[in-house]
Protein backbone atom coordinates (compact mmCIF):
# COMPACT_ATOMS: atom_id res chain seq x y z
CA UNK A 1 0.00 0.00 0.00
CA UNK A 2 0.97 3.51 -0.79
CA UNK A 3 2.12 5.82 1.98
CA UNK A 4 -0.66 8.02 2.44
CA UNK A 5 -2.79 7.47 5.18
CA UNK A 6 -5.33 5.33 4.84
CA UNK A 7 -8.54 5.62 5.84
CA UNK A 8 -10.26 2.46 6.97
CA UNK A 9 -14.34 2.29 7.71
CA UNK A 10 -15.38 -0.43 10.39
CA UNK A 11 -18.57 -1.40 10.22
CA UNK A 12 -20.27 -3.51 13.25
CA UNK A 13 -17.73 -2.57 17.02
CA UNK A 14 -19.47 -5.88 18.34
CA UNK A 15 -16.90 -8.38 20.80
CA UNK A 16 -14.52 -9.02 17.60
CA UNK A 17 -15.21 -5.52 15.91
CA UNK A 18 -14.10 -3.34 18.36
CA UNK A 19 -10.74 -4.91 19.65
CA UNK A 20 -10.18 -5.10 15.40
CA UNK A 21 -11.26 -1.69 15.08
CA UNK A 22 -8.81 -0.29 18.16
CA UNK A 23 -5.63 -2.05 17.09
CA UNK A 24 -6.34 -0.60 13.62
CA UNK A 25 -6.31 3.04 15.28
CA UNK A 26 -3.30 2.11 17.32
CA UNK A 27 -1.17 1.02 14.20
CA UNK A 28 -1.47 4.58 13.09
CA UNK A 29 -4.41 3.85 10.68
CA UNK A 30 -7.32 6.98 10.25
CA UNK A 31 -10.08 4.58 11.73
CA UNK A 32 -13.92 5.53 11.91
CA UNK A 33 -16.20 3.28 13.29
CA UNK A 34 -19.92 2.43 13.08
CA UNK A 35 -22.46 0.37 15.21
CA UNK A 36 -25.95 -0.04 15.56
CA UNK A 37 -25.64 0.06 19.07
CA UNK A 38 -23.71 3.59 19.38
CA UNK A 39 -22.48 3.01 22.55
CA UNK A 40 -20.12 -0.01 21.56
CA UNK A 41 -18.48 2.36 18.67
CA UNK A 42 -18.27 5.49 21.29
CA UNK A 43 -16.04 3.01 24.09
CA UNK A 44 -13.14 3.86 20.76
CA UNK A 45 -12.90 6.91 21.09
CA UNK A 46 -9.97 6.24 23.74
CA UNK A 47 -8.22 4.71 21.12
CA UNK A 48 -8.81 7.57 18.56
CA UNK A 49 -11.34 6.17 16.73
CA UNK A 50 -13.88 8.51 15.02
CA UNK A 51 -17.45 7.14 15.78
CA UNK A 52 -19.97 7.98 12.89
CA UNK A 53 -23.67 9.29 13.02
CA UNK A 54 -24.62 6.51 10.27
CA UNK A 55 -23.40 3.76 8.41
CA UNK A 56 -23.33 5.74 5.20
CA UNK A 57 -21.42 8.66 7.01
CA UNK A 58 -18.54 6.41 8.44
CA UNK A 59 -17.84 4.65 4.54
CA UNK A 60 -17.67 8.11 3.12
CA UNK A 61 -14.08 8.77 1.73
CA UNK A 62 -12.77 5.22 3.12
CA UNK A 63 -10.38 3.49 1.78
CA UNK A 64 -11.25 0.00 2.96
CA UNK A 65 -14.60 -0.94 5.07
CA UNK A 66 -14.33 -3.88 7.62
CA UNK A 67 -17.60 -5.53 8.03
CA UNK A 68 -17.85 -7.17 10.97
CA UNK A 69 -21.71 -7.86 11.68
CA UNK A 70 -23.29 -10.76 13.08
CA UNK A 71 -24.39 -12.58 9.89
CA UNK A 72 -25.33 -12.81 6.45
CA UNK A 73 -28.75 -11.57 6.73
CA UNK A 74 -27.33 -8.40 8.42
CA UNK A 75 -24.77 -8.16 6.27
CA UNK A 76 -26.45 -7.84 3.39
CA UNK A 77 -29.32 -5.56 4.59
CA UNK A 78 -26.64 -3.27 5.81
CA UNK A 79 -24.39 -3.64 2.45
CA UNK A 80 -26.35 -4.58 -0.50
CA UNK A 81 -28.83 -2.11 -1.84
CA UNK A 82 -30.71 1.63 -2.71
CA UNK A 83 -29.10 3.03 0.39
CA UNK A 84 -26.53 0.06 1.64
CA UNK A 85 -22.61 0.74 2.11
CA UNK A 86 -21.57 -0.81 -1.63
CA UNK A 87 -23.67 2.00 -3.13
CA UNK A 88 -22.20 5.06 -0.78
CA UNK A 89 -18.48 3.70 -1.37
CA UNK A 90 -16.00 4.95 -3.55
CA UNK A 91 -14.92 3.72 -6.85
CA UNK A 92 -12.14 1.89 -6.37
CA UNK A 93 -11.98 1.51 -2.39
CA UNK A 94 -12.30 -2.10 -1.27
CA UNK A 95 -15.08 -3.80 0.98
CA UNK A 96 -13.24 -6.92 3.50
CA UNK A 97 -16.50 -8.70 5.10
CA UNK A 98 -14.82 -10.50 7.95
CA UNK A 99 -18.14 -11.75 9.20
CA UNK A 100 -18.76 -15.43 9.27
CA UNK A 101 -21.60 -15.33 6.16
CA UNK A 102 -22.74 -18.03 3.99
CA UNK A 103 -20.69 -18.80 0.71
CA UNK A 104 -23.84 -17.76 -1.59
CA UNK A 105 -23.99 -14.32 0.16
CA UNK A 106 -20.31 -14.06 0.14
CA UNK A 107 -20.65 -14.24 -3.88
CA UNK A 108 -23.00 -12.06 -4.02
CA UNK A 109 -21.95 -9.50 -2.07
CA UNK A 110 -18.52 -9.90 -4.10
CA UNK A 111 -20.58 -9.34 -7.67
CA UNK A 112 -22.66 -6.19 -6.22
CA UNK A 113 -18.86 -4.74 -5.34
CA UNK A 114 -17.57 -5.45 -8.44
CA UNK A 115 -20.49 -3.56 -10.37
CA UNK A 116 -19.81 -0.70 -8.39
CA UNK A 117 -15.82 -0.93 -9.38
CA UNK A 118 -15.28 -1.91 -5.62
CA UNK A 119 -12.45 -4.35 -4.41
CA UNK A 120 -14.27 -7.14 -2.53
CA UNK A 121 -12.71 -9.92 -0.04
CA UNK A 122 -14.54 -12.49 2.14
CA UNK A 123 -11.97 -12.96 5.25
CA UNK A 124 -13.67 -14.07 8.37
CA UNK A 125 -11.88 -14.88 11.09
CA UNK A 126 -11.19 -17.84 13.89
CA UNK A 127 -9.33 -16.69 17.44
CA UNK A 128 -12.04 -15.33 18.91
CA UNK A 129 -12.18 -12.06 21.30
CA UNK A 130 -8.90 -13.14 22.72
CA UNK A 131 -7.33 -13.13 19.14
CA UNK A 132 -9.08 -9.86 18.37
CA UNK A 133 -7.27 -7.99 21.34
CA UNK A 134 -4.00 -9.36 20.88
CA UNK A 135 -3.97 -8.82 16.74
CA UNK A 136 -3.37 -12.98 16.39
CA UNK A 137 -6.65 -13.92 14.68
CA UNK A 138 -6.43 -16.31 11.86
CA UNK A 139 -7.99 -14.71 8.47
CA UNK A 140 -9.10 -17.15 5.67
CA UNK A 141 -9.27 -14.63 2.46
CA UNK A 142 -11.47 -15.64 -0.30
CA UNK A 143 -11.13 -13.02 -3.29
CA UNK A 144 -8.29 -11.37 -5.55
CA UNK A 145 -4.74 -12.64 -4.60
CA UNK A 146 -3.50 -9.16 -5.99
CA UNK A 147 -5.89 -7.14 -3.39
CA UNK A 148 -4.92 -9.43 -0.19
CA UNK A 149 -1.27 -8.62 -1.02
CA UNK A 150 -2.06 -5.02 -0.68
CA UNK A 151 -4.20 -5.10 2.16
CA UNK A 152 -1.47 -7.38 4.28
CA UNK A 153 -0.33 -3.95 6.24
CA UNK A 154 -3.90 -3.85 7.28
CA UNK A 155 -4.04 -7.36 8.38
CA UNK A 156 -1.01 -8.02 9.70
CA UNK A 157 -2.38 -5.80 12.76
CA UNK A 158 -4.93 -8.27 12.50
CA UNK A 159 -3.33 -11.37 12.65
CA UNK A 160 -2.20 -13.89 9.65
CA UNK A 161 -3.98 -13.73 6.79
CA UNK A 162 -4.00 -17.13 3.99
CA UNK A 163 -5.47 -16.58 0.43
CA UNK A 164 -7.81 -19.51 0.05
CA UNK A 165 -9.36 -18.90 -3.22
CA UNK A 166 -11.35 -16.79 -5.38
CA UNK A 167 -14.81 -15.36 -3.56
CA UNK A 168 -16.65 -17.40 -1.57
CA UNK A 169 -13.54 -19.38 -0.30
CA UNK A 170 -13.07 -17.25 2.73
CA UNK A 171 -16.73 -17.94 3.85
CA UNK A 172 -16.50 -21.95 2.65
CA UNK A 173 -12.76 -22.11 4.96
CA UNK A 174 -14.27 -20.67 8.25
CA UNK A 175 -17.65 -22.97 7.77
CA UNK A 176 -15.42 -25.91 7.52
CA UNK A 177 -12.59 -23.96 11.12
CA UNK A 178 -16.16 -23.97 13.23
CA UNK A 179 -17.49 -27.52 12.05
CA UNK A 180 -14.06 -28.40 13.67
CA UNK A 181 -14.63 -26.11 16.60
CA UNK A 182 -17.62 -27.29 17.38
CA UNK A 183 -16.75 -30.44 17.56
CA UNK A 184 -13.97 -30.49 19.50
CA UNK A 185 -15.50 -28.21 22.04
CA UNK A 186 -18.35 -30.82 22.26
CA UNK A 187 -15.65 -33.59 22.68
CA UNK A 188 -14.36 -31.80 25.66
CA UNK A 189 -17.27 -31.25 27.33
CA UNK A 190 -17.88 -34.86 27.10
CA UNK A 191 -14.59 -36.11 28.31
CA UNK A 192 -14.59 -33.40 31.18
CA UNK A 193 -18.19 -34.53 32.23
CA UNK A 194 -16.52 -38.39 32.03
CA UNK A 195 -14.13 -37.48 34.29
CA UNK A 196 -16.25 -35.25 36.46
CA UNK A 197 -19.17 -38.27 37.14
CA UNK A 198 -16.21 -41.17 37.01
CA UNK A 199 -14.62 -39.14 40.61
CA UNK A 200 -11.83 -37.48 38.74
CA UNK A 201 -11.40 -33.93 39.33
CA UNK A 202 -11.50 -32.46 35.67
CA UNK A 203 -9.35 -29.42 36.46
CA UNK A 204 -6.41 -31.74 37.10
CA UNK A 205 -7.61 -34.42 33.98
CA UNK A 206 -7.27 -31.03 31.94
CA UNK A 207 -3.67 -30.51 33.41
CA UNK A 208 -2.91 -34.01 33.19
CA UNK A 209 -3.63 -33.56 29.24
CA UNK A 210 -1.69 -30.40 28.40
CA UNK A 211 0.65 -31.87 26.11
CA UNK A 212 -0.69 -35.36 24.89
CA UNK A 213 -2.17 -35.45 21.64
CA UNK A 214 -5.79 -34.48 23.30
CA UNK A 215 -4.22 -31.10 23.26
CA UNK A 216 -5.13 -28.20 21.17
CA UNK A 217 -6.12 -24.81 21.58
CA UNK A 218 -9.85 -25.57 21.76
CA UNK A 219 -8.92 -27.97 24.86
CA UNK A 220 -6.76 -25.12 26.69
CA UNK A 221 -8.80 -22.07 26.15
CA UNK A 222 -12.47 -23.55 26.75
CA UNK A 223 -11.67 -26.39 28.57
CA UNK A 224 -10.41 -23.88 31.20
CA UNK A 225 -13.48 -21.89 30.91
CA UNK A 226 -15.47 -25.13 31.80
CA UNK A 227 -13.64 -26.31 34.79
CA UNK A 228 -14.34 -22.34 36.01
CA UNK A 229 -17.87 -22.27 34.90
CA UNK A 230 -16.53 -19.00 33.29
CA UNK A 231 -19.31 -18.66 30.39
CA UNK A 232 -18.94 -15.48 29.36
CA UNK A 233 -19.08 -15.05 25.91
CA UNK A 234 -15.98 -14.56 23.53
CA UNK A 235 -17.72 -16.61 21.05
CA UNK A 236 -21.50 -17.10 22.13
CA UNK A 237 -23.34 -20.47 21.16
CA UNK A 238 -26.08 -18.68 19.38
CA UNK A 239 -23.52 -17.72 16.44
CA UNK A 240 -21.76 -21.24 16.85
CA UNK A 241 -25.35 -22.91 15.74
CA UNK A 242 -25.78 -20.44 13.04
CA UNK A 243 -23.17 -21.04 11.66
CA UNK A 244 -22.84 -25.15 12.37
CA UNK A 245 -25.88 -25.40 10.97
CA UNK A 246 -25.33 -22.76 7.23
CA UNK A 247 -22.03 -25.34 6.78
CA UNK A 248 -24.87 -28.48 6.89
CA UNK A 249 -27.03 -26.72 4.41
CA UNK A 250 -24.10 -25.91 2.29
CA UNK A 251 -23.06 -30.12 2.79
CA UNK A 252 -26.56 -30.84 1.40
CA UNK A 253 -26.70 -28.18 -1.64
CA UNK A 254 -23.54 -30.73 -2.57
CA UNK A 255 -25.05 -33.72 -1.94
CA UNK A 256 -23.15 -34.45 1.47
CA UNK A 257 -23.74 -36.12 4.09
CA UNK A 258 -22.10 -34.75 7.81
CA UNK A 259 -22.89 -37.23 10.85
CA UNK A 260 -20.53 -35.91 13.22
CA UNK A 261 -21.19 -32.65 12.45
CA UNK A 262 -25.24 -33.24 12.26
CA UNK A 263 -25.06 -34.53 16.10
CA UNK A 264 -23.03 -31.42 16.88
CA UNK A 265 -25.47 -29.22 15.11
CA UNK A 266 -28.26 -30.47 17.22
CA UNK A 267 -26.63 -29.77 20.76
CA UNK A 268 -25.74 -26.61 20.09
CA UNK A 269 -29.60 -26.10 19.05
CA UNK A 270 -30.50 -27.78 22.33
CA UNK A 271 -27.98 -25.02 24.32
CA UNK A 272 -30.20 -22.24 22.36
CA UNK A 273 -33.47 -23.35 22.70
CA UNK A 274 -32.51 -23.99 26.42
CA UNK A 275 -31.86 -20.51 27.19
CA UNK A 276 -28.04 -20.70 26.93
CA UNK A 277 -27.35 -18.85 23.81
CA UNK A 278 -26.05 -15.94 24.80
CA UNK A 279 -23.25 -17.60 26.77
CA UNK A 280 -19.98 -18.89 25.37
CA UNK A 281 -20.20 -21.73 23.27
CA UNK A 282 -18.19 -23.65 26.11
CA UNK A 283 -21.37 -23.70 28.00
CA UNK A 284 -22.50 -26.78 25.85
CA UNK A 285 -20.92 -28.98 29.16
CA UNK A 286 -24.17 -27.35 30.86
CA UNK A 287 -26.13 -29.13 27.96
CA UNK A 288 -24.39 -32.49 28.79
CA UNK A 289 -25.20 -31.86 32.05
CA UNK A 290 -29.02 -31.63 31.98
CA UNK A 291 -28.83 -34.23 29.34
CA UNK A 292 -27.31 -36.65 32.18
CA UNK A 293 -28.29 -35.51 35.47
CA UNK A 294 -27.04 -36.33 38.59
Amino acid sequence: MSDTLIRIAVIGTGIMGAPMAGRLADAGFAVSAWNRTSEKAEALQQNGVAVARNVCEVVAGADVVICMLSSGPVCEAVLVGTNGVISTMQAGATLVVMSSIPVETAVVLAKAASERGIACLDAPVSGGEKGAREGTLAIMAGGDAVVVDRLRPIFACLGRVTHVGPSGSGALTKLANQLIVASTICAVAEALTLAERGGADPARVREALLGGFAESTVFRQHGLRMVEGNFEPGGPAKYQVKDTSTALGFARSRGLTLPVSEEVDRLFQAMVDNGDGDLDHSGIIRELQRMNPK
